[in-house]
């Protein structure tokens, strides 16, 4: 792997910043085409076989400029999925993310990782908790990753700043949220990793807070829950743990106090109770893969298809035979390709011609359903 230079960072930044270009369409592109800038050059063409109503246009080189100019001018960088700073761990999930933009030191990449997450209106007995497990898990070697959210992960990070924080967040690298974290936020910057896959500027939404857990779990060995409520974020994070082999431990709390009721339900399901960090460290000895040894990156599976000219008219077919099972719920690739027998590559040759027509929809972790009508 070899960094990109700067025309080959604009070609990957404008490619992946094109409207109905997610993971799956990125990395078949560059499957296909051997390079982001021979992609681009291609999606004009490529958009009028695909066929759609939707005119799909690359996005604005200008744009992806400015976008790099205000990462270096706030001392954030971008790295890409082929590059060697690109985080290992995040080579395995579902859906990784082809362009990172990062502000801190890539060598806390190199460390094991766990996160520690939790409620937002956290107790003080839960704050205390966080405080010791980050401590712990610090001292012992360990990097301990979070959201830079209110409560919990607030507290994560501030306990384990000497000795290496990684905060995920949903919004722009630039973006302070929530505002109280300004302080918190420089000093992760400055002692530890700042990393985000939104665009500068962008503020989050509601969306954006699934994409950034899957990618806290996902650099890590393994999440620790904290007051987890029945409904919450958290739980997000530890569903998305599981389905990338992660471990997942649980801090056990009252069942009388509503912030447990989430954490409950993950230790009947099969969590990990646990009572200190030393479990979290021995369980980890023990267990710790480092990534996935089990499943594949999104990457790896697009990569090992045939990338030749397709057949129109069995690309065509399969793009029908798929369009007929999508709805409006998204549906796990895997299970598209089990109902529709199709080959590897035939398939993703389809799934991309759909996107870029505008009829299909990724919505992250390999997730795919029919595009909302304008």
């Amino acid at each position: 792997m070899q960094p990109l230079d700067r025309t080959e960072t604009l070609d990957w930044l404008q490619l992946i910043r094109t409207q109905n270009i997610g993971p799956i369409t990125f990395h078949r592109l560059i499957a296909r085409f051997g390079s982001a800038g021979k992609a681009l050059a291609s999606l004009p063409d490529l958009a009028r076989k695909a066929g759609g109503g939707k005119p799909l246009r690359a996005a604005d080189r200008h744009e992806a400029e400015e976008e790099l100019f205000m990462a270096e001018k706030r001392g954030a960088r971008f790295v890409a999925f082929c590059e060697p700073d690109y985080p290992a761990a995040l080579k395995s999930i579902a859906d990784p993310p082809p362009v990172l933009c990062m502000r801190g030191h890539a060598s806390l990449f190199e460390k094991p990782a766990v996160a520690i997450i939790g409620a937002r209106n956290a107790s003080g007995v839960g704050r205390k908790i966080a405080r010791n497990l980050a401590a712990d898990l610090g001292a012992a070697g360990f990097v301990v990753t979070s959201g830079l959210a209110r409560g919990i992960d607030g507290e994560a990070h501030q306990a384990s700043l000497g000795t290496g924080t990684i905060a995920v967040i949903a919004g722009g690298i630039d973006v302070i949220y929530p505002p109280e974290h300004d302080e918190l936020t420089e000093r992760i910057a400055k002692e530890g990793v700042l990393l985000s896959e939104s665009a500068i500027g962008h503020k989050p939404t509601a969306r954006d807070f699934p994409r950034r857990n899957r990618l806290i779990s996902g650099l890590s060995s393994g999440v620790i829950i904290i007051e987890a409520a029945e409904r919450s974020g958290t739980l997000h994070t530890a569903r998305f743990a599981g389905e990338q082999g992660r471990e997942v431990f649980v801090v056990p709390g009252s069942p009388l106090d509503p912030r447990y009721a989430g954490s409950i339900n993950l230790i009947r399901e099969g969590a990990t109770c646990i009572r200190n960090a030393q479990d979290v460290i021995d369980d980890l000895s023990a267990q710790m893969r480092g990534v996935d040894e089990g499943r594949r990156s999104l990457f790896d599976w697009a990569e090992d298809q045939p990338a030749a000219e397709p057949d129109e008219n069995a690309v065509k077919a399969a793009r029908e035979a798929i369009l007929e099972l999508l709805t409006f719920t998204p549906m796990h690739r895997d299970e598209i390709l089990r109902a529709t027998e199709l080959s590897l590559g035939l398939f993703a040759d389809a799934l991309l011609d759909l996107a870029l027509a505008g009829e299909a929809l990724e919505t992250g972790g390999g997730f795919i359903c029919r595009a909302p009508e304008n």
